[in-house]
């Protein structure tokens, strides 16, 4: 029996994770890539004086989705080698307050208690019901598709909606956290994790709030290699599973005929297929890849999630109060998420996040000195003066690093790259440059976001974190696995 064809548009750790799948269901896969790098966002970068940065996502939490993979195909997953560091973040706050906070929920009690005057049993209620939420949610509305009916009608599903006042559908994260905790500066840190999927804490369902639980509950860990180990794994497994790479080949156009997809079109020629899953931006394979098709344009339509801007930094020094994961709070958290949201600009002293992988990984940094991944929230690209709007932020973050650290900054950056939302949307095809396509800025949310499958399109399925469910790497491995699902359902495989 001839094997069926598959392709895959895009080599984001979802293009990766579904080729993956795609080949141990015997189907013949082919990935093609605009870019001559595999791994989308997560990827790797070396810049002069022997730095290494990883230029995307820095947060790694829930490996046993990369384990389904290793165990998918009788991979030992002990050689994807990890480090438990047992810290989480180092916050700092312009009046000079800092907080270290592990991985261990007793300690982040008293270090939260003791620092910002909150009761430790108002802290302990907290995390215990973001961990039971998390439970509850996560099985039905991340590791299931929300669009196919036999997931809806099952038993945990109906649990789930019965247990829906406690996840607070109706207030948002801030005003959760505003009326749990009595410091404005606790209320930041739990807010923050509004970022994660792109999204505005004062905007976003307190539902959210439970995603504190995957770095306040559960151990925080780290590839040996840095993050890109990530990508750079599952490309190896997919190398061994006979998986073809097109690099610098880009589609253009996603065939379909008489209601099913037939194969794409790349800027070098023309591919049969009886299956394609795109891991491109959704909007973008709607806009650029299926003109000819009707678009779900509610969908499209909806808010976009964050960008960013990255100054990737060779440093010439070591910093001892600096780990791993850093964050430099603004004063005014609200209207930071109001600039990047509402009004389309990066307001005055935003919040800084600095990534320092050489910390934990060796050869990232020459001796002595450290690579900074030094991050800032910001808005979507609409034709902004990037160039000017990224120079007149890097002199902001320079300011506001000297006033925290004490330091001088400028003097120790020997070598740096920049990324900014316009570099996004144009490097990865994210519209915008948003980062996890729509944003998580209402009530409904999850069930806005495109489905894993086309229901117009016979053989095409979407994976990623524009779609459902969403952005993070966590996330985006289970869009791979329920589109791979849902594709062997419609085919019969098995």
């Amino acid at each position: 029996m001839e094997k069926k064809k598959a392709i895959v548009i895009g080599s984001g750790v979802a293009g990766l994770a579904s080729a993956l799948r795609l080949a141990k269901k015997g189907m013949e896969v082919q990935v093609f890539e605009a870019n001559d790098f595999f791994g989308g966002k997560i990827n790797s970068v070396v810049s002069e004086g022997g730095f290494r940065f990883d230029r995307g996502p820095s947060i790694f939490t829930a490996p046993h989705y990369i384990k389904e993979l290793y165990d998918l195909c009788d991979e030992d997953f002990e050689n994807f080698e990890m480090v438990d560091f047992g810290k989480s973040f180092n916050y700092f706050f312009n009046d000079g307050t800092r907080l270290k906070l592990s991985t261990n929920k007793r300690e982040i009690i008293e270090e939260i208690s003791s620092k910002l005057n909150e009761d430790p049993s108002t802290i302990s209620d907290y995390l215990t019901k973001a961990k039971k939420n998390y439970e509850s949610i996560i099985p039905l509305f991340v590791e299931k598709s929300l669009h196919k009916w036999k997931t809806l009608l099952g038993s945990k599903f109906l649990k789930a909606l019965i247990n829906i006042p406690k996840y607070k559908l109706t207030r948002t994260m801030n005003e959760e956290n505003t009326k749990t905790f009595k410091n404005l500066k606790t209320v930041q840190i739990f807010n923050r994790f509004a970022s994660y999927n792109g999204s505005d804490p004062f905007k976003a369902p307190a539902m959210l709030n439970m995603i504190c639980h995957m770095e306040m509950n559960l151990p925080l860990y780290f590839p040996k290699k840095g993050m890109f180990q990530i990508t750079e794994s599952i490309y190896n497994l997919c190398l061994k599973h006979r998986v073809k790479f097109h690099f610098n080949e880009k589609v253009s156009k996603i065939n379909v005929e008489e209601g099913r997809v037939i194969g794409v079109t790349t800027n070098k020629e023309t591919y049969n297929s009886d299956i394609v899953f795109s891991n491109m931006d959704v909007s973008f394979t709607y806009e650029k890849l299926l003109t000819n098709e009707s678009h779900p344009q509610k969908i499209l339509d909806q808010p976009r999630s964050s960008s960013a801007v990255v100054f990737y930094w060779g440093i010439d020094k070591e910093f001892s109060e600096l780990s791993l994961h850093n964050l430099l709070f603004t004063d005014d958290y609200k209207k930071e998420f109001n600039g990047v949201f509402d009004l389309n600009e990066t307001q005055d002293d935003p919040s800084i996040y600095i990534n320092i992988t050489s910390k934990y990984v060796e050869g990232d940094a020459p001796s002595g000195k450290e690579n900074w991944f030094t991050m800032i929230n910001a808005p979507i690209n609409i034709d902004q003066d990037w160039e000017k709007e990224t120079q007149r932020i890097r002199a902001m973050l320079v300011k506001k690093i000297n006033k925290v650290l004490k330091t001088d900054i400028e003097k120790h950056i020997v070598s740096e790259k920049v990324m900014n939302p316009e570099f996004i949307e144009n490097t990865y095809s994210c519209k915008g440059g948003s980062i996890y396509g729509n944003a998580s800025n209402n009530k409904y949310a999850a069930f806005l976001r495109h489905p894993n499958f086309s229901k117009k399109i016979k053989g095409l399925y979407f994976v990623g974190v524009s779609v459902h469910p969403g952005g993070g790497i966590p996330l985006a491995l289970n869009s791979a696995k329920i589109a791979t699902e849902i594709m062997s359902k419609d085919f019969r495989l098995n």
